[in-house]
């Protein structure tokens, strides 16, 4: 047991997650349809692990097509195993035990017609800071990085004018902030064919969201299908398929071999951008086993519509979409860098509704407030308990804060009957970190000194110019004390509620103070709008077609990239202020939430039909 946790770990320190066979037979299939039809075949695997891709490459190849198969692995081991698997199957693999992100420089450019590959994700935390700052300099990288991005970046120098990028990563990269490198090398230096988002298929024995792109070095005239898979929560066995044979076509849900049902929807990749939606394809999309919001029935004439009719539209998207919140200009469409804006799946009846609430969008979310996470102390059992009146030495009432945690958290009201608090060692009156000082607060002093060995271990607070005794992201402290918006980090559907309690948010929830929004009533009325729009049916809709990265079993993540991009109607409009209306019902009046309306007049406000 000890053993296999050790090779656990090791994997997971090193990124090393295998690629399973069925997976590597399809995508290899995959990539093999937009390959060169010539004779040979040169491919290379630059983190081959223990061959599986390779192996999986020649056994799908046309029988007349010789290929020469090079692969690389840092471990030694995974070499050797890649070595043994080849001869038993009689195939000839080239394998290299060593660094290939040192010794791609050493390969001339073109070598490969076909690159495939499951590039180890060691994160930036792991890699280091200084290594990341080289990596990112050698491979023409920016911001925060992992371990796959550079093996991407090398990738189309290596490819032959027609040759085939077949990867293999997580999902994140889609809708991410951080997966910016790989959307940009992927639409600039490569065309994208093929997408497959395999979201919660557990296709890996590791807790990995996986997706599937194959891109060209060739620019092509087709747009890229994509193809999204989810599990359908609560449905019923009523069709059954193989999930890889189902993905090559336009199936509409798939059974798993433990019988859990995926919704399988069918489109073509939007990138957004300032200049209008890529990819809008004019002709009618199969959308999955049944309608998912307004405008999904369209008819053939509508879904006919020339490009020209389109135009508008796509324009209006890019525009709502594009902006991932914080533009002086609320209304103005910020001409992004290529890779900036996240990629979702664009279908003619989505795209026409987006379209609608783009034209009556005032703000989006991330214009309007500033999104903040809650505190992360990264010593939990030291510094937050629900059992403070047990402890010995126990540190003074004034410094244990009340906690809101995502237990706390439903659909407009939280309830803290954990009673949950924090040790927050801060003065609250200070709009800056300001730490307490312990000689002040003797209870507190004994306590954290019985704990000091643990919090003195954490080096990047103290190198970070922190106290030994600190949290590592307290915020701002003065705020706590005003009236904010609560929503927790994973979450099914939103979960947005309003705090006047003065309570401190825990690090698995976000938050908006209302100081931003304003003052008196006019902070008020904004939050509840705000609340409005992200707790009613279209703001979850609006998050699955824009952001779309969802969890297992059907949860989201409601980070600050996303929520920000959520939109807003003019606060001024009579629309508007029906929903304002409402939510004051819910929150002051004591109407219950179904008999509110909440979902009819936020889609109204937006001019497109309830769902």
């Amino acid at each position: 047991m000890a053993s296999q946790a050790r090779d656990a770990q090791e994997r997971k320190r090193h990124g090393r997650h295998y690629t399973p066979p069925a997976l590597a037979r399809f995508l290899a299939r995959r990539a093999l349809l937009h390959a060169p039809r010539a004779g040979e075949l040169r491919v290379l695997d630059p983190a081959c692990g223990d061959g599986e891709l390779l192996l999986a490459v020649h056994r799908e190849a046309a029988p007349d097509v010789t290929v020469r198969l090079t692969g690389y692995d840092l471990d030694r081991r995974a070499v050797g195993e890649t070595a043994e698997r080849a001869a038993a199957e009689g195939v000839e693999i080239d394998c290299r035990a060593g660094d290939f992100l040192a010794a791609s420089a050493h390969i001339p450019d073109g070598s490969f017609d076909l690159v495939i590959s499951n590039p180890p994700y060691v994160r930036t935390q792991q890699l280091g800071g200084s290594t990341a700052q080289l990596l990112s300099k050698q491979f023409g990288l920016r911001g925060r990085i992992d371990l796959t991005h550079p093996f991407v970046a090398i990738a189309p120098r290596l490819l032959a004018a027609d040759g085939v990028l077949g990867l293999l990563c997580a999902n994140r990269f889609l809708t991410t902030r951080a997966g910016a490198n790989l959307r940009r090398i992927l639409t600039s230096e490569l065309h994208p064919a093929e997408l497959y988002d395999l979201g919660d298929t557990k296709l890996f024995a590791a807790a990995v969201l996986p997706a599937i792109t194959v891109a060209t070095r060739a620019p092509s005239e087709c747009d890229c299908r994509y193809v999204s898979v989810y599990e359908e929560i609560g449905a019923e066995p009523d069709c059954a398929s193989g999930l890889f044979d189902a993905l090559a076509g336009d199936t509409a849900c798939l059974v798993g071999d433990s019988g859990r049902v995926f919704a399988v929807e069918v489109g073509v990749l939007s990138t957004g951008g300032g200049s209008g939606v890529v990819g809008v394809r004019t002709s009618a999309t199969h959308t999955g086993p049944k309608p998912t919001g307004p405008g999904e029935q369209i008819s053939g004439r509508d879904s006919a519509r020339s490009r020209a009719d389109l135009k508008s539209t796509r324009t209006a998207v890019a525009g709502l979409i594009a902006r991932p919140g914080g533009a002086d200009q609320a209304n103005a469409v910020r001409p992004d860098q290529p890779g900036d804006t996240a990629w979702r799946m664009s279908r003619p009846a989505v795209d026409h509704w987006l379209g609608r609430i783009a034209e009556r969008t005032w703000r989006t979310f991330g214009d309007t407030a500033r999104i903040r996470v809650g505190i992360k102390t990264t010593a939990d059992r030291v510094f937050i308990s629900d059992r403070w009146d047990q402890m010995d030495p126990t540190p003074e009432p004034e410094l244990l804060r009340q906690l809101i945690t995502h237990h706390d958290l439903q659909p407009w009201r939280i309830g803290q009957e954990r009673g949950t608090r924090v040790l927050y060692p801060y003065d609250l009156m200070q709009p800056r970190r300001t730490p307490i000082d312990l000689d002040e607060f003797p209870g507190a002093a004994e306590y954290l000194r019985s704990h000091e060995q643990v919090l003195s271990g954490r080096r990047y607070v103290l190198d970070g110019g922190r106290k030994w005794f600190e949290i590592w992201v307290p915020q701002r402290p003065h705020l706590w004390g005003a009236p904010k918006l609560v929503f927790p980090d994973i979450s099914e559907r939103p979960r947005f509620a309003l705090d006047r309690s003065g309570a401190v948010v825990n690090g698995d929830c976000y938050w908006i103070s209302l100081t931003d929004l304003g003052t008196g009533k006019q902070a008020t009325d904004l939050a509840y709008l705000l609340m409005g729009v992200a707790n009613s049916a279209l703001g979850l809709r609006f998050y699955d077609a824009v952001c779309g990265n969802r969890l297992y079993s059907g949860r989201r993540r409601w980070i600050t990239q996303y929520v920000a991009r959520l939109p807003l109607p003019d606060p001024a409009c009579p629309a508007a202020a029906a929903i304002v209306a409402r939510v004051r019902g819910v929150l002051e009046g004591g109407v219950p939430v179904a008999e509110a309306g909440i979902d009819e007049t936020v889609a109204a406000a937006f001019g497109v039909p309830a769902q």
